[in-house]
């Protein structure tokens, strides 16, 4: 069934009116960040309305004009557009507070600029959540390249404006292959839209044209940060550590893996996938991204950059499970966008308070750091505990669902590569807890270092208590039962 409504249009629009209010209200502090907080809640209150619907089986459509034949601008609200868009719109609310609270300790230059820009980023990643087709979300996928530049630059300093360069020319290059990849799924089929189990007559364009598209939808997702194509994403970690938790849990990244999935379940279809061999490739690419993220990480002392190796790794998780064309895989896969965004959430929003707390940036230096940063420190941990599959975390749930999703498709031997990764992990988070809660700090420093400002950690403990309690009630925000909608709906996947 499909119901046209506006809900996705006021989802929408939340960011864009709050971006203007946030501009008026420049010289105004607290009615500026009001403006942020109110639209925040809004949003998600709004995309939280369609779920009843969506699991119902309904498609929830709003179309606006013609683009081409065949080709409307509009959205078209589905199980999986809505996690994304639950995830992003819920953690918006969370990093709004910790922003404040970083914002103002650190007294930061351009905070209407900083605030305008963040709405504008949520604007992008909610619209390529909810896009309708690949032409709507092409449009807000460079919406979101576009305006979270000045998120990562924010600093102005040389390695800042290096960083949003570096972050500008991946990106926007890679937008290049998106709309190339866009305009032959046209050229080939006629259309652009998004299909439970695929574009029909995509099957009948030849293979060597199929295997092509593919790499170019690939190169358009540069955002997932699979390697080689990856350095743009600890480059980009010289931004405030609320834009870094934006990057990597909320908005940037997620959209790059969302959208990996969108073409492999949407539009090429498991069949499809399956019959071209392309599920053995993407595995490949993200077996080898996973394994030499972890090394990479292993070798890191700024804690920032540590955890945006992390990040790389768990994006090609998401990327794996999908891969395997298994229903326990691409379940896993989809469950894990918002895991990883809460887990992921809390260990960056950790750094931060430690840095505004401390003035530490780097792991040698954080000895001691859990006796007195004790809420911080014990967040962190559940986290990390997350990153590693490790339980009560909802980390251990969906590797669960790779392990189960690789014998599916018969790949039996998979889940030790699972194992492998997960002890990586183990090796560079485990070294963290063990310097902060059992080293002691030098000197008498570690005496003066108290917990991070009271808006920095709410959202840190919320999103910590969160991560666990998605190993007890998966279902917390629907999220289980959106999962299952959206694999029912795909008409199942190979074994």
């Amino acid at each position: 069934m499909i119901e046209e409504s506006l809900s996705p249009l006021l989802a929408i629009l939340c960011p864009a009116f709050a971006s203007i209010l946030i501009v008026v209200s420049g010289t105004r502090p607290n009615i500026r960040e009001s403006w942020t907080m109110l639209a925040s809640i809004l949003q998600f209150l709004i995309i939280l309305s369609m779920v009843p619907i969506i699991v119902d089986g309904t498609i929830i459509t709003c179309t606006f004009s013609t683009a081409f034949p065949n080709v409307d601008f509009g959205f078209r609200v589905d199980a999986f557009g809505l996690i994304f868009a639950i995830t992003s719109s819920f953690l918006w609310i969370l990093v709004s507070s910790y922003s404040i609270g970083y914002m103002r300790s650190l007294h930061e230059h351009a905070q209407t600029r900083y605030y305008f820009c963040f709405a504008w980023a949520i604007f992008g990643a909610v619209g390529v959540a909810l896009s309708g087709n690949l032409l709507t979300m092409f449009i807000f996928y460079e919406i979101l390249t576009i305006s979270t530049y000045p998120l990562v630059a924010h600093d102005q300093t040389p390695e800042a404006l290096f960083a949003g360069r570096k972050y500008l020319a991946y990106l926007l290059t890679s937008g290049v292959f998106f709309l190339a990849a866009v305009v032959l799924t046209y050229h080939y089929t006629g259309t652009t839209d998004f299909e439970n189990g695929g574009i029909p007559n995509l099957a009948e364009v030849s293979r060597a044209a199929l295997m092509g598209l593919f790499a170019l939808f690939l190169l358009g997702f540069m955002k997932a940060a699979w390697m080689p194509f990856h350095s743009w994403l600890p480059t980009a970690m010289a931004a405030p550590t609320p834009v870094s938790a934006l990057l990597h849990a909320v908005a940037v990244v997620k959209a790059g893996v969302f959208g990996i999935v969108r073409v492999v379940c949407y539009i090429y279809g498991v069949d499809l996938m399956h019959g071209l061999g392309l599920g053995f490739a993407l595995l490949s690419i993200a077996i080898f991204t996973m394994i030499v993220a972890n090394l990479f990480a292993l070798a890191q002392d700024n804690l920032k950059r540590r955890l945006a190796y992390s990040t790389i790794n768990q994006l090609s998780l998401i990327i794996f499970g999908v891969a395997l064309l298994s229903h326990g895989g691409i379940e896993g896969a989809m469950m894990h966008i918002p895991f990883h965004g809460f887990m992921k959430i809390t260990l960056f929003m950790c750094a931060g308070a430690i840095m505004v707390a401390s003035g530490k940036r780097n792991i040698s230096e954080m000895a001691g750091l859990g006796r007195t940063m004790p809420v911080t420190m014990l967040a962190f941990t559940v986290g990390a505990l997350g990153m590693c599959a490790l339980p009560p975390t909802a980390g251990y749930i969906t590797h669960h669902f790779f392990v189960h999703g690789s014998e599916e498709a018969g790949l039996g031997y998979f889940p030790y590569i699972l194992l492998i990764v997960a002890l990586l992990d183990v090796m560079y988070f485990f070294p963290i807890i063990y310097t902060a809660f059992f080293e002691k700090p030098e000197g008498s420093s570690g005496g003066k270092i108290k917990e991070a400002p009271i808006f920095m950690l709410v959202p840190i403990t919320i999103t910590a208590i969160v991560s666990i309690s998605f190993y007890f009630y998966p279902d917390m925000f629907y999220i289980s039962e959106l999962v299952e909608t959206a694999i029912n709906s795909l008409g199942g996947a190979h074994p």
